[in-house]
């Protein structure tokens, strides 16, 4: 499950005993200041800038002080100043602390890249997104015109970052139009004869058909499985009641349920404990895992500096990972909750995937990547599954009317 623009200090900075802090820096003309973190409802108005340049302010050499600087977004004109530097009421995401406080919470998982939610929805199905036999050319950023995919019109082009020895050098606008031909975690399934689907919205207005990480990729958008293997998000009730659920699905919430700041929407955690339940009250429960990541920091403060860099404009900055499973590592026999404190990154999921389906590996992020496989424990008996309280029903999401927006437009 794939949600949006949440660094993991904004969601989980006062979890007990993860990685998280209260306090962070803030550049100013007279110099660095300890800014206290403000507890804020999970409405946000501001849509703060979450580009590569926005990433490499923020992060300023390691000092992590640069978040104060970024753009506000329509409704905030102007630099941010203390608006990044923030934390949601534990009370306002009770489903997702409640999530945590059972199964497995990871704070060390970072992005693949610096960037926004393009790539990240890329790098979420295939481990990176690199275009040239080299891999020293990486798509960033976002195409030029929306839609994100081989529906764009003609003349659109992606942004690239180069790399010449060990200097990164952005080129907007210099890389090909939005449909590619690199592999996927689709290519490995399908030769496996192993069933996927990617569920998300409606979208006709803005990201073509629907928002959707395979638009982009040309097998797919113009081969058969586009309709076959692309469904409605909502439709992921009615496979998992109906027996139907396939063997790896990827889920992305309508625009009100995605956590996107911007909208003056608190229905992103319900959403997600209402996929969990339904998965939880079903004969799925003892065969599958849940996993729900946040695809970019939305230039919400975060004060761990990715660990390095590498020539494809990585690693990002951390966000948080929540998995869900019968086997779910517990920290004790008497206690559900796990705190993973191992450093993952999007390949960690890519790489669990091939893994546990054999598949190989497509060459990408996913080798250097640590797996996932120690969020589980695979030798205990399956942990008999309580229901995630939440303020908003399955049923709600299922009545709910399509927003027909784009889940993020940087």
């Amino acid at each position: 499950m794939i949600q949006e623009n949440r660094s993991f200090d904004n969601l989980f900075a006062t979890f007990p005993g993860a990685d998280g802090t209260t306090h962070g820096l803030m550049k100013t003309p007279s110099g660095d200041v300890i800014v206290q973190l403000q507890a804020v409802p999970l409405v946000e108005l501001c849509d703060f800038s979450h580009g590569y340049v926005g990433f490499r302010q923020d992060y300023d050499r390691g000092i992590m002080d640069g978040f104060g600087l970024e753009g506000g977004g329509r409704k905030c004109p102007g630099h941010a100043g203390t608006r990044p530097y923030q934390y949601v009421d534990p009370t306002q995401i009770t489903p997702y602390w409640s999530i945590a406080q059972q199964y497995v919470l990871a704070d060390h998982f970072f992005q693949t890249q610096g960037s926004g939610s393009f790539t990240a929805h890329q790098d979420l199905i295939s481990g990176g997104s690199t275009i040239d036999r080299n891999k020293t050319q990486t798509l960033v950023d976002f195409p030029t015109h929306k839609p994100w995919g081989c529906d764009a019109r003609s003349g659109t082009d992606t942004s690239l970052l180069v790399a010449t020895g060990s200097v990164l050098k952005r080129e907007y606008g210099r890389g090909p139009f939005p449909c590619l031909d690199y592999e996927t975690l689709r290519d490995l399934l399908d030769a496996k004869g192993i069933s996927w689907k990617y569920y998300s919205p409606p979208e006709p207005q803005g990201t073509g058909s629907r928002w959707n990480a395979f638009d982009a990729i040309k097998v797919v958008r113009e081969g058969p499985e586009w309709q076959t293997n692309i469904a409605l998000e909502t439709s992921i009730f009615s496979d998992i009641s109906g027996g139907t659920l396939p063997t790896v699905s990827w889920i992305v919430p309508d625009n009100p349920n995605s956590d996107h700041p911007g909208h003056n929407h608190d229905t992103g955690p319900s959403w997600v404990a209402s996929v969990v339940n339904a998965i939880g009250e079903s004969a799925y429960w003892k065969s599958t895992a849940v996993v729900v990541v946040w695809d970019d920091w939305g230039g919400f403060y975060d004060h761990e500096p990715p660990p390095f860099f590498d020539r494809w404009g990585g690693l990002g900055f951390r966000v948080p990972m929540l998995v869900i499973s019968a086997y779910s590592r517990q920290s004790s026999p008497t206690h559900g909750g796990y705190i993973s404190h191992t450093q993952y990154e999007f390949g960690s999921i890519v790489k669990f995937i091939e893994d546990v389906w054999h598949l190989g590996r497509l060459g990408t992020t996913d080798v250097r990547a640590a797996s996932i496989i120690d969020c589980f424990d695979f030798a205990q008996p399956p942990r008999k599954f309580n229901l995630i309280p939440a303020r908003y029903s399955r049923s709600y999401f299922q009545h709910q009317r399509p927003s027909f927006a784009p889940i993020d437009t940087e």
